[in-house]
């Protein structure tokens, strides 16, 4: 009797084995990963670990191959999430604001000053924002699995310290290539130029552009003090959450074991890469912004009353833009944030 259930017991283990290899055939043998930067800015290290966390629980069933610099749309970052609809990309971490052109609601974390703090960006991604976010790129066509971080986006430039809006009049500063930061710029009295990033390096350099804005993280790993930026303000005014996101005809071709492995692993990957964004910039620790001090550059906290003077100044941006968004959804959003 013992060898007839030993004997049963190895046929089921070879059926189970025999499904799973069934399966992984018709896996492909990589997987395309869009990601605007690589390692080691944080986006690009929060990637490399989902693939490294995918491929070791699946025991390399599931390969994940990362390309940045989104050279998989032609260096196009605002083609990204169509190109992921269409199945031209299996999967991406990708950047709420490049993403926004196609998903209107993602602009919310681009409402200036919505976000004071981390806190207040965690109330929006881990909470009900965070869920009806997912529910929005879901039905716009892609499957979302959990958040990361580049980042709250600061502003530099080579000509002036920024203390308040009058101090950026005339500046031409590179914008990310979304209408509401034309109008946020435009409002503050600068001269936005939307150009991709690269594009904006050489601008930086050779001085055709004054300025820029993006997380401290960018600023630090590209030396952006030798590209003459040697003045930062710190202001928080917008953060850029990413997301991971899977095309859904390669989702439904994971069996759902596989599927929940992909998922935990972004989640895992995501929460590493977020604290590899704030490592340097929250509590006590404040590495980062020494090492850019120690540069020689002018770094700027503002204070409560000079940040208010640019949350006054943009705030029909904010207002206009809540139309646009939804504002049943930037109440939501303001409310998290007065709850965190």
């Amino acid at each position: 009797m013992q060898f007839f259930k030993t004997m049963i017991a190895a046929g089921a283990a070879l059926t189970t084995l025999g499904i799973s290899a069934a399966f992984a055939q018709d896996y492909k043998a990589e997987y395309r990963v869009s990601t605007v930067v690589p390692a080691p800015f944080p986006w690009g290290i929060a990637a490399e670990k989902w693939a490294e966390l995918t491929a070791e629980r699946t025991d390399g069933r599931i390969n994940l191959k990362i390309y940045p610099g989104v050279q998989l749309v032609q260096g196009d970052q605002t083609r990204e999430f169509t190109a992921i609809r269409q199945g031209v990309i299996d999967m991406a971490v990708g950047s709420t604001i490049n993403w926004s052109p196609q998903i209107t609601e993602l602009n919310l974390f681009s409402l200036p000053f919505l976000m004071p703090d981390y806190a207040a960006l965690d109330s929006l991604t881990q909470g009900p924002v965070g869920e009806k976010i997912f529910e929005i790129i879901q039905a716009k066509g892609a499957v979302p699995l959990a958040w990361a971080e580049n980042g709250f986006r600061e502003v530099t430039n080579s000509k002036t310290a920024i203390r308040t809006p009058a101090d950026m009049k005339g500046l031409k500063l590179r914008v990310v290539g979304s209408p509401i930061y034309n109008d946020m710029f435009t409002a503050m009295g600068a001269n936005p130029t939307q150009m991709s990033w690269a594009d904006a390096q050489p601008a930086l350099t050779t001085g055709a552009v004054d300025g820029q804005e993006n997380p401290l993280t960018i600023y630090s790993v590209l030396n952006m003090h030798e590209l003459g930026q040697t003045n930062v303000t710190l202001w928080g005014y917008v953060a850029d959450p990413l997301i991971f996101v899977v095309n859904p005809q390669v989702w439904e071709s994971f069996t759902p074991e596989d599927r929940e492995i992909l998922r935990q692993a972004a989640v895992d990957a995501g929460a590493y890469g977020v604290d590899a964004a704030r490592k340097g910039l929250v509590g006590d620790d404040q590495t980062l912004i020494d090492e850019i001090k120690g540069h020689g550059v002018e770094v700027i906290t503002l204070t409560d009353e000079e940040r208010q003077a640019f949350v006054d100044i943009t705030r029909p941006v904010y207002d206009a833009w809540k139309e646009k968004i939804g504002p049943d959804l930037v109440d939501m959003a303001e409310q998290s944030v007065a709850n965190r």
